[in-house]
């Protein structure tokens, strides 16, 4: 079969999405209908978001929204060496979701404007692609499948491993039975995480809207480091209980986005999780090292495992060449999915390799969603919402697990812990008016 290049694939998605049908705030003409979208949040991954869209036929991003100005100049540079139109700038998400000629917001800010972002951008009536985790917190997830169901918005998570064809094929050699039953995923996510050192209070810089960063999280004061720059503006607030969720929710959820998947499972009746700062006294406040263990019921009745490692520093490598990936365990055989793209599968007590491919680039995802945004089709989605709830809620389970510092038993179908006052609070949040998720989206 010849081989899907990016090019082509972008071409042929293109081509294929068909005659579309109207939104709440757009008349779609046809499948070459111009998306017009706002990228927020541009520090880090949103930059990905820029390169991502520019590689779009007939996408253009119109708006970029950040609520440091400082980015505005720089951004603009990269938009004019790109031969592209200098998009429009705004601080607040609120005056965007005004502007009716923004189809759809793409949203790479800070874990705590995940979910009221993407509920306002539905509420607005525009689709959202939204980062991982798609939710600071279990409480912010139903909300959000509440508001894309409300509003009939297209939502995409941004676990791009979902759209990619490799990790597909590899699922679905998985559920059909490659190493047997499965019975188990094993999770690692070992990034390189050095010390940030102390941070004491001072002023933030001149064009940074600290009001709107903080959103939900309640007022607290900006915090430097020992060189006088701004400590977790704008990356190290992974690790700070307000605003991120570590590295369990940062790249963990991918793994564990993988795991669920391939054990085809969905809500933990148990967990257990431990963890702590076991490297340096920095300023960092959610656990560097963690451990943690989940039990599911399968569909066929039977329990299925799931863990996941997370560690910062010196390691050695598990999943086959990467820093982070998941590992199947069946009745006949064992895979390895070592990144994105890609698997290993091997059968029998002498790890035979019987299969493997390796396809994946974040040009698929980004495709799916604009796809989705033109047809309308709302199953066609790659990563959907409730299934960015479900995976980044694990990665919340395990927090709050290692922070009460006992097992935690769910209900599956309310899920909160049993009997458990103290660990359902870490469950959601005192919301900050007026960034509050609201009960009824």
């Amino acid at each position: 079969m010849e081989k899907l290049t990016r090019r082509k694939f972008v071409a042929g998605s293109a081509a294929a999405a068909g005659l579309l049908i109207g939104t709440s705030k757009t008349a779609w003409a046809g499948a070459n209908e111009r998306v017009n979208v706002c990228v927020m949040g541009v520090n880090g991954r949103g930059q990905s978001h820029l390169g991502n869209y520019k590689e779009l036929e007939n996408v253009e991003v119109t708006t970029v929204c950040d609520v440091d100005s400082r980015l505005f100049k720089p951004v603009g540079e990269w938009f004019k060496s790109n031969n592209l139109k200098e998009p429009k700038f705004e601080q607040d998400i609120r005056k965007v979701l005004e502007d009716d000629s923004v189809d759809a917001i793409s949203m790479a800010t800070p874990n705590h404007w995940h979910a009221l972002g993407t509920i306002w951008a539905c509420q607005a009536g525009k689709d959202v692609y939204v980062e991982k985790p798609m939710t600071h917190n279990v409480y912010e997830g139903r909300k959000v499948v509440e508001a894309a169901e409300k509003y009939k918005r297209i939502v995409q998570h941004g676990t791009q491993l979902r759209s990619n064809p490799g990790f597909i094929e590899g699922i679905n050699e998985l559920q059909n039975g490659i190493i047997g039953d499965v019975y188990m995923a094993r999770c690692v996510c070992y990034k390189w995480r050095p010390s940030i050192g102390p941070a004491h209070q001072g002023p933030p810089p001149e064009g940074l809207d600290w009001d709107i960063w903080q959103g939900p999280a309640q007022e607290e004061p900006f915090m430097l480091n020992e060189a006088g720059e701004g400590i977790y503006v704008h990356y190290f607030w992974h690790w700070v209980w307000a605003y991120g969720n570590g590295d369990i929710g940062n790249q963990g959820v991918h793994q564990l986005d993988a795991a669920r998947w391939g054990l085809d499972v969905e809500v933990p009746y148990r967990v257990a999780s431990m963890g702590g700062m076991f490297l340096w006294d920095d300023a960092k406040e959610v656990f560097n090292v963690s451990s943690s263990s989940f039990m599911f019921k399968g569909k066929d009745g039977k329990d299925k495992i799931m863990t996941l490692e997370v560690r910062p520093w010196c390691t050695n490598d598990e999943a086959g060449g990467r820093s982070f990936g998941v590992m199947f365990y069946g009745s006949e055989g064992w895979m390895t999915f070592p990144g994105y793209g890609g698997y290993k599968a091997y059968r029998g007590k002498e790890n035979e390799l019987i299969k493997e491919a390796n396809d994946g680039d974040d040009i698929y995802h980004f495709q799916n969603f604009i796809d989705c945004v033109r047809s309308r089709d709302a199953e066609a989605i790659n990563a959907k919402a409730i299934d960015g709830h479900l995976s980044s809620a694990l990665s919340h389970y395990a927090l709050t697990g290692a922070r009460v510092n006992r097992v935690l038993e769910i209900d599956t179908e309310k899920e909160q812990v049993k009997n458990d006052d103290e660990a359902n609070s870490h469950l959601t949040r005192v919301y900050r008016e007026p960034y509050v998720v609201p009960e009824v989206v």
